[in-house]
């Protein structure tokens, strides 16, 4: 048993002692959260399926304990997560030898997709004051470690999780992450990043990252931030972050500045399969971890309009190192976007962005919002070690559209539309365009 399970079955035991204390009951909450998902990759020239597609029918089951009475307060959260799959597309769901599973769903050993996948989460929790334990599932969100919501069901993670914000104007976490689940998934793995992640007899991996940081309003309007992770045999990222608001005229300016320092860790720095990508005087194109990745993304919003730009750029012999297992993540970068990630060594990005509320012309829940990026200066190697692509480029054209109906029987209902477009000139790199169709609606148990 390990350290995080056996946490979880003392917690219970207390709990069974302690539900009836009031605090447990009353501030308990549960919802059922349903996402239908449709998604539709057509990949581009190059060889190989043109078409990846599924659909499915998601189920999130979540129960949120209150806490006991007393000085340390103790509760319990879980998570269930169902996903039914509706249609796989005819053999096109976008498995491959080496992929973890398809685009949706997970898996058979033939390639099919299951019928369907399911996984149950507890999470053991103590409170004290301002500062509040968790050990178990967890879905952290942070400059290091951030969880992947982009398909039918979302990425979990087992481990423990601290925060506290007992000083004024600062808010602490710290964490150690053990395994985590896929959001394609039943099955909690270890961790992983590009490179060392392809599936088979070369994947390697390892079971421990910790994180620590903080933010700290140094007035209402600006906040500092330093984060900082480490995978253990992999990597090691530095973090700083500041954000401020500045009104102007009728509206608000927001900048977000970023900066991550990342280098190698442990067998990373000498073992070729624990090698990353990126671009290297080496054979296959890999090496250790060695990336300074620079990023600023300046946001105007005023009655209803958002009008925003934004530069990146990835320094190093290395691509931008963050968890990934091959199975879909996301990062905090400010070009996560839809299809591509924009960190590769030596790229330089610059992006520009529109959203627009409808409520401020009388269509409230109705929201719209456009995104392009365009990013060069790739440089690559292949697997002789001589250059592939010398000053490369890639861009890509986010477009997304969501309502949530406001009143009436349905009210609270989603239905959103994404579409995006990739293009580049990378070799042996397959361009892609992307449509998703997402239904959501929630229900209230408790």
């Amino acid at each position: 048993m390990n350290k995080s399970t056996l946490a979880i079955a003392v917690a219970v035991g207390v709990l069974t002692q302690q539900a009836s204390a009031a605090g447990f009951i009353e501030d308990s909450k549960a919802t059922l959260g349903l996402r239908n998902f449709y998604i539709n990759t057509d990949n581009r020239d190059g060889a190989g399926a043109n078409k990846n597609e599924e659909w499915g029918q998601g189920f999130d089951l979540r129960f949120i304990s209150g806490y006991t009475q007393g000085t340390v307060g103790f509760g319990i959260d879980a998570i269930g997560l169902l996903g039914v799959k509706l249609d796989s597309g005819g053999g096109t769901n976008g498995a491959t030898a080496t992929s973890y599973g398809g685009t949706v769903f997970p898996s058979k050993s033939n390639g099919e997709a299951v019928d369907n996948f399911s996984s149950l989460g507890l999470t053991a929790k103590a409170k004290v004051s301002q500062t509040e334990l968790k050990l178990g599932t967890l879905q952290p969100k942070n400059p290091v470690i951030v969880t992947n919501d982009g398909r039918l069901l979302p990425q979990t993670w087992q481990g423990g999780q601290i925060t506290s914000a007992e000083i004024k104007d600062l808010s602490l976490v710290g964490g150690q992450i053990e395994a985590v689940k896929g959001r394609n998934s039943s099955n909690n793995e270890q961790m992983s990043i590009s490179g060392a992640n392809t599936r088979g007899t070369k994947f390697r991996d390892s079971n421990k990252f910790i994180y620590a940081g903080g933010d700290y309003k140094i007035t209402k309007d600006l906040t500092a931030q330093y984060y900082y992770g480490n995978l253990e045999e992999f990597y090691k990222q530095h973090f700083l972050g500041l954000v401020h608001n500045w009104a102007i005229g009728p509206g608000v300016l927001k900048s977000d500045f970023r900066y991550f320092n990342s280098s190698d860790d442990g067998a990373n720095g000498h073992d070729p399969l624990f090698f990353t990508t990126g671009n290297y005087n080496a054979p296959n194109g890999k090496g250790k971890v060695d990336n300074n990745l620079y990023s600023g993304l300046f946001l105007y919003s005023v009655a209803g309009h958002t009008f925003g730009g934004g530069y990146q750029v990835s320094n190093g012999s290395s691509d931008f190192p963050w968890l990934n297992q091959g199975d879909g993540s996301s990062n905090y970068t400010i070009t996560d976007s839809q299809i591509q990630k924009f960190g590769r060594a030596g790229e330089k990005t610059w992006q520009a962005r529109y959203a627009f509320d409808f409520a401020k012309v009388g269509v409230p829940g109705l929201t719209a919002g456009l995104v392009y990026l365009h990013g060069d200066n790739i440089d690559t190697v292949n697997a002789k070690g001589g250059q592939a692509a010398n000053g490369a480029s890639e861009w890509e054209r986010d477009l997304s559209v969501a309502y949530v109906v406001q009143e009436g029987p349905l009210k609270n209902l989603g239905l959103t539309w994404k579409n995006a477009t990739w293009r580049t000139d990378l070799p042996n790199t397959r361009s892609q365009d992307e449509n998703r169709l997402i239904l959501s609606y929630s229900i209230p148990l408790l």
